[in-house]
């Protein structure tokens, strides 16, 4: 199983969570491109944690909205969303090969992750920039998702990820922040919920339903209250139940000769 965060995503002497904690926990870190979160200094120095650590660098793509975290929709023009999650992607990529790395999946943040699992045009959006930048580059996204299907039809690799610390709907999407139940902050019910999804496929939604949820990722927030000892928590909670935690990435040899 693979445990991934969102990170980077702090902005100039503005700092949000404890990235360096969380590298140290997570396989595979969702950093922002600058866009909703990050700039320049935060993800080069995310990127240089991540290298040294063994961590897969993921970019974490968003609307062009600093002001609202990402978190509020636009109906872009197609191309133009198109576009700015290639730049995105590239900004990000640059600063991985300073490390001897490159970016190695994209998952969308946010408003944008939500229209494109609903919304046929930005989710075409989001798997064009993928295939005309790197499309052997994975996407993160719910099972079912219409995301899932456009990238599916595209030759783009989906991986489906959970999420231990959001609320499920009994159709298997997100509770929507700002209801009640949205994001779940008390530690023991959050490591249930993680050690459920990873060994047992599956999630208990808002209303009680059972909603089966195969997935490869687990997501914890990096912003959530107490992120770095529930991740520690969900950590040693899957070790302890003999889950291996890796990457979904298959990582090459760096030294094929040796």
């Amino acid at each position: 199983m693979d445990l991934n965060a969102d990170l980077g995503e702090g902005f100039g002497i503005w700092r949000l969570g404890d990235d360096e904690a969380l590298l140290d926990l997570v396989t595979s870190a969702n950093v922002a491109c600058g866009f909703h979160a990050g700039d320049a200094m935060t993800m080069r120095r995310v990127c240089e944690i991540a290298a040294s650590r063994g961590v897969t660098v993921g970019a974490q793509v968003a609307y062009r909205d600093l002001a609202g975290f990402g978190r509020r929709r636009i109906d872009y023009d197609i191309s133009e969303l198109r576009d700015e999650i290639i730049y995105q992607i590239a900004a990000l990529d640059g600063f991985c090969r300073l490390y001897g790395e490159h970016v190695r999946y994209v998952k969308p943040h946010g408003a944008l992750y939500h229209a494109a699992a609903t919304d046929v045009w930005q989710a075409s959006a989001v798997v064009a920039a993928i295939s005309d930048y790197d499309r052997t580059l994975p996407v993160l996204c719910q099972p079912g998702s219409t995301l899932d299907s456009a990238a599916t039809g595209e030759g783009v690799r989906t991986v489906f990820e959970g999420y231990a610390d959001r609320g499920y709907l009994a159709d298997g999407t997100l509770v929507p922040r700002g209801q009640p139940g949205a994001v779940l902050s008390n530690v023991d019910a959050v490591v249930a919920r993680a050690f459920r999804l990873a060994t047992a496929a599956e999630i208990e939604a808002h209303d009680g339903t059972i909603v089966s949820c195969a997935v490869e990722s687990l997501c914890l927030h990096g912003d959530t209250p107490g992120a770095v000892e529930l991740a520690r928590r969900v950590r040693t909670a899957l070790e302890s139940a003999g889950v291996p935690l890796m990457s979904f990435v298959e990582r090459p040899d760096p030294d094929p000769e040796g």
